[in-house]
């Protein structure tokens, strides 16, 4: 009996031929790593590293430091890199899996820090704006001879900052903590441009608010302060890790650049108290729209009263003299009807006047 062929082996038949299943083919460094640099004495040397070629060459030297940047890898991807440098596996599942907490965890001799990224959307009212505060993700590893950083979300590029620490060696002589350093200034100053201009957005709804004959609604100033609540929840945890690595919290940071970090903390603490005014402010606004809102309903429900009582006054001379009775006052005088009439005008017109004196018309 002729042996049955594995189906392990075959895809599908086709025109009568069996097709291999090729293995996956694995996925290029490049595709993941941004950058891979080695720096000694605060310069970078020349050439293009692996990231098993940088650490080697920086822990043959003794001197120097590693700083590689990736972009939204997977656990496949980073497995690599986390075995050549010792990251903790608890830490490198948050760096992939990301939407994480900013936070400060220590493992061993490494750091793990997260840090949320925020960009302004522009729009051209904050009143139609459906998006106003964009949130991304960045992960750092910080080692003794090394700094690795993981991204995620298409505004938080590194790039510049990258080129900037590579022209200032003066920096970088201390260590890869100088690049947490400059890298959680850059996010801290984001946030600080960002409250600028929702500041200014909550300033023009303000206005918007209190303005005679006002459109904005509940719903939009409800929009807006979700919009600073999700900034609160990218500024908030934060302040105590940076405040953690300027008190000292391990000794990856040095002396040196820990004083930097102070005034990172400073910083933070400006941006977190004005957030925190924001949320405040935002709900003083619905406050006043609600009861803007319960005032207009009040006047319209005294002017809907007010014409009601003034219909009901020819609506009800109009229905008793609509009864059929034989012996009625002024049935059959010549004059009744335009005196009714007469009367009822009278009576409406005082009604009106005193309506009008008492602001209900």
């Amino acid at each position: 009996m002729p042996a049955i062929p594995s189906l392990g082996g075959l895809r599908g038949r086709g025109n009568g031929r069996a097709a291999r299943v090729e293995p996956p083919v694995p996925v290029p460094v490049s595709a993941y790593i941004v950058d891979c640099a080695v720096y000694v004495d605060g310069e970078r040397l020349p050439g293009r590293w692996t990231h098993a070629e940088a650490i080697k060459e920086v822990r043959r030297r003794r001197d120097g430091f590693v700083w590689i940047g990736l972009h939204e890898p997977d656990q496949q991807q980073i497995q690599g890199i986390a075995e050549v440098y010792g990251l903790h596996e608890l830490a490198v599942e948050d760096a992939v899996q990301a939407h994480q907490r900013p936070k400060l965890e220590r493992y061993d001799d490494t750091l793990f820090m997260v840090l949320k990224t925020v960009r302004y959307v522009e729009h051209d009212s904050p009143t139609t704006a459906n998006e106003i505060v964009e949130t991304g993700e960045l992960m750092a590893f910080l080692g003794l001879d090394f700094i690795i950083t993981v991204r995620h979300g298409a505004h938080s590029g590194l790039a510049r900052l990258r080129r900037d620490l590579d022209e200032d060696p003066e920096r970088l002589v201390n260590g890869p903590a100088a690049v947490l350093h400059a890298i959680t200034d850059l996010i801290v100053d984001q946030y600080l441009d960002v409250t600028s201009s929702i500041e200014e957005d909550i300033d023009e709804m303000e206005a918007r608010v209190f303005a005679p004959r006002s459109t904005v609604s509940a719903e939009q100033i409800y929009l807006m302060k979700r919009e600073v609540l999700e900034l609160r929840r990218a500024v908030m945890p934060l302040v105590t890790p940076v405040r953690r690595l300027a008190e000292g919290f391990t000794r990856l940071v040095p002396d040196e650049v820990r004083s930097y970090f102070r005034d990172v903390d400073d910083h933070l603490t400006t941006v977190s108290e004005r957030v925190g005014n924001f949320d405040e402010l935002l709900t003083t606004l619905v406050n006043a729209t609600v009861a803007k809102i319960t005032l207009q309903q009040n006047s319209d429900m005294r002017k809907i009263t007010s014409w009601a009582a003034m219909i009901t006054v020819p609506t009800m001379i109009a229905g008793i003299y609509g009864m059929n009775f034989d012996f009625m006052p002024e049935l059959h005088w010549q004059f009744g009807y335009p005196a009714v009439l007469v009367m009822i005008l009278g009576i409406c017109l005082l009604l009106y006047r005193i309506f009008r004196k008492n602001n209900w018309l």
